[in-house]
């Protein structure tokens, strides 16, 4: 187990690395002067060069990769051009938003697309698989910018159960957080939800057409116990390869909903950085977000494993 973890978190080093030269080429190629931008369009050239030598940007090319790159190693991620406060503090404080809402939003699209998945599976080819398939269908092609509007309409302006968007802080309490941050959960949570119903229903049926689940019946067991234990446990691997991929595009995906919202997080703070020029913070929060993704993937593979344990013995 330990040459496993160890062969997979070389690889997400690497990976990592490779991804943060290809987020500062591509900033770098990006339209637009930081230093401009802060000064204004009519600002003296001789003003505009001398804050371009503040910030660094005269500096070459490899220079300031090697010493973005190095200072992100000890946690510094710099200051924001924009807000002249250190970006980590930015970025905490977005956390604190974004984060709750990935983990709630991933909650919600679990507990939903597991049983629905199985309930899909169990009764294929008859009324309630077909009901199911339906309404992911439905799930899948509703863009949920869409949907957050639909929810904002219903529960905001119709029922009034809920704030049409704004968060009110953790200070607050716990739960006026939760509330806050229930619309937008359950806007992002669907659409994903009726992806992750969809393969859990295939995977499931691919599992139950196996001969050991003959073997299972054969030996006295009902089909809701077969399923139970042994389909449903070969069939998650597909389903925690889909699970991490949505926590990676929760986290990185949820820039229009935030905005719906109003949310202060993540991806409200990367929308606003592009918009002026503050590329320091966006290559900081990118890179962040690249590094959950590398972290999913790790805890998807350590999953791989423990469901089966012969993928442990496997050489990549």
């Amino acid at each position: 187990m330990i040459a496993f973890l160890a062969r997979r978190a070389l690889a997400l080093v690497l990976t990592l690395l490779a991804a943060t030269v290809a987020i500062f080429l591509l900033l770098e190629v990006a339209p637009g002067d930081p230093a401009l931008t802060m000064m204004g369009m009519n600002a003296d050239p001789e003003a505009v060069e001398a804050l371009r030598r503040e910030l660094g940007l005269d500096a070459p090319l490899v220079t300031r990769y090697a010493t973005w790159v190095l200072d992100m190693a000890q946690g510094d991620f710099g200051t924001s051009y924009t807000y002249k406060t250190p970006v980590s503090e930015l970025v905490a404080e977005r956390l604190a938003v974004s984060a709750p809402l990935t983990v709630y939003a991933l909650a919600l699209s679990t507990l939903i697309a597991i049983p629905a998945g199985v309930f899909a599976a169990s009764r294929r080819g008859r009324a309630g698989d077909y009901a199911v398939m339906g309404l992911t269908q439905a799930g899948i092609a509703t863009p949920n910018f869409w949907f957050a509007m639909l929810l904002v309409i219903l529960f905001s302006t119709v029922l009034q159960l809920f704030s049409a968007g704004g968060f009110p802080g953790w200070e607050a309490g716990f739960w006026a957080g939760i509330k806050a941050l229930t619309l937008p959960a359950v806007a992002l949570a669907l659409p994903q939800a009726s992806i992750l119903a969809r393969v859990m229903r295939s995977a499931l049926l691919d599992a139950m057409g196996e001969d050991w689940m003959r073997t299972a019946r054969a030996k006295g067991l009902s089909r809701g116990q077969a399923i139970r234990r042994h389909a449903l446990r070969n069939a998650l691997i597909p389903v925690l390869t889909i699970i991490g991929m949505q926590f990676s595009f929760l986290m990185a995906g949820a820039i229009i909903i935030e905005n719906v919202f109003f949310l202060p997080g993540l991806g409200r703070l990367v929308f606003q950085g592009v918009i002026q020029q503050d590329l320091i913070v966006v290559k900081s929060v990118v890179v962040l977000l690249v590094f959950a993704v590398v972290l999913v993937t790790l805890a998807v593979d350590v999953a791989y494993a423990l469901v089966d344990p012969r993928l442990r013995e496997r050489r990549p």
